[in-house]
């Protein structure tokens, strides 16, 4: 099968409609699938739709923790492209501090967003994966679920979360032919990495350097970019992938294979 028509006939709904969540509805509609993508920024989403001219490509705004918008937009893909076979949760927000000098307010709406909007998306839409005889959730988690850095006590808490959380899922959904598996990036070219490098660098430091900076620690020498890991989530969404169910792919240039003594 060619990959412009991989997914020819399928139908996705993917949140997140910048970074790694734009690369990949980018990516599954030019392989043939229509895609209606979905973030609380309606600047994303208009961005998004611009890149996305000619596509079977749609975007809303959406909360991903308002479980009423969630449903709405689960509907509105299925009312748009005929159905619903795949989804990909890559909406998030990322807090900096320890669980010290994180508010609870913070804390929770971390949760919320990284975790309870995957469980949103999924009570949703798995009844029209159901029906379509089956399908793919794909799962955005971090190498931070696996071992995290200093001051990143709520997101790397959200993203061990959707660890346990898809493996609960791929379980309880097997018998239903919905495969459900998580990826988990490194430092990738996105807004969250920017607002990472401005966290610790300062609002007026040089992005490029610290990119640079970050993918030292990375034994591929650099940081990685969103297209590379939606070929990944493509994988693991469509056929290649159809006896694999409960587990999570690093993509992270290397970055939990050493430690750091050298």
């Amino acid at each position: 099968m060619r990959a412009m028509d991989e997914f020819a006939g399928k139908v996705a709904l993917v949140t997140g409609a910048s970074g790694i969540g734009a690369a990949a509805a980018l990516r599954l509609a030019r392989a043939g699938a229509g895609v209606l993508c979905c973030d609380i920024d309606a600047a994303a989403g208009g961005a998004l739709a611009q890149a996305a001219a000619g596509l079977r490509l749609v975007t809303r705004q959406v909360d991903v923790t308002a479980e009423a918008e969630v449903q709405a937009a689960v509907a509105a893909a299925a009312q748009a492209f005929g159905g619903l076979d795949i989804i990909v949760n890559a909406a998030a927000i990322h807090p900096f501090g320890t669980v010290e000098h994180t508010d609870a307010a913070t804390f929770a709406r971390c949760m919320a967003v990284n975790v309870g909007g995957i469980a949103l998306t999924a009570r949703h839409g798995i009844p029209l994966l159901r029906a379509r005889g089956g399908g793919a959730i794909v799962n955005l988690a971090s190498v931070q679920g696996h071992a995290c850095q200093q001051g990143v006590a709520a997101y790397a808490a959200s993203k061990g979360a959707v660890h346990a959380l898809t493996r609960a899922m791929a379980l309880d959904h097997a018998r239903d032919n919905i495969r459900v598996n998580s990826v988990s990036p490194g430092s990738v070219r996105t807004p969250m990495l920017a607002l990472s490098a401005r966290t610790f660098d300062g609002a007026g430091a040089d992005l490029e350097a610290v990119f640079r900076r970050f993918g030292a620690a990375h034994p591929l020498g650099r940081i990685g970019e969103p297209e590379e890991v939606a070929e990944l989530i493509a994988f693991l969404a469509g056929p290649r992938s159809a006896f694999v169910t409960g587990a999570d792919y690093l993509i992270d240039g290397g970055l939990n294979a050493g430690i750091g003594v050298r």
